[in-house]
């Protein structure tokens, strides 16, 4: 049997459930975690205030280490990096928000080249942010999804805790997992 099938996450056949949240006792007050079906922290999420006005946030895996890091520039559009630091040779793919209603927004994602307005978007983020609730496609197919988690007899569901389903494909879990973090800003 082939290794790298056993090793690379997305090469998975079944959908992969994780639970986003920020009340966990293996995260430090106010940051982001998502966590498998154990409990176990697969992804958390600091967030950095600059001196300047952008915003940073760094995704970090289960062991501590940078994966991606987010910048939101002055121009209002997410910038993502691989690795801890934003520079410019590491840069991986760019967020722009295209619609932003009270209650819905909507968000294209560029993945790498140059920075341009004429470029296709690989990734569009659809939903509600005040709901959790949103689907991220490639082209017309579903990507990933969230979804509040509805309990019997519990008429209004709580907020502080969420489902990201993150469907069978060849997109990096980590992306979907920044393309959240963006989505909730």
């Amino acid at each position: 049997m082939d290794n790298s099938v056993l090793t690379n996450p997305t090469n998975t056949e079944i959908p992969v459930d994780l639970f986003v949240s920020k009340k966990h006792p293996g995260l430090p007050r106010g940051d982001l975690g998502f966590l498998d079906s154990a409990g176990n922290v697969v992804f958390k999420v600091t967030h950095q205030s600059l001196k300047s006005s952008s915003n940073k946030r760094v995704l970090l895996d289960a062991a501590g280490n940078p994966l991606l890091t987010l910048c939101l520039s002055n121009s209002g559009c997410w910038l993502g990096y691989k690795g801890g630091q934003a520079e410019e040779n590491q840069f991986i793919f760019r967020v722009q928000r295209t619609k932003n209603k009270l209650t819905r927004i909507e968000l294209e994602v560029f993945i790498g080249g140059e920075i341009s307005t004429e470029a296709t978007c690989d990734f569009k983020v659809k939903g509600f942010p005040f709901q959790k609730s949103c689907s991220i496609y490639s082209g017309n197919d579903i990507v990933a999804q969230t979804s509040l988690m509805y309990k019997l007899h519990q008429p209004f569901p709580k907020r502080g805790k969420f489902r990201l389903t993150i469907f069978p494909g060849s997109v990096d879990h980590a992306l979907v997992a920044a393309l959240i973090v963006i989505f909730l800003d």
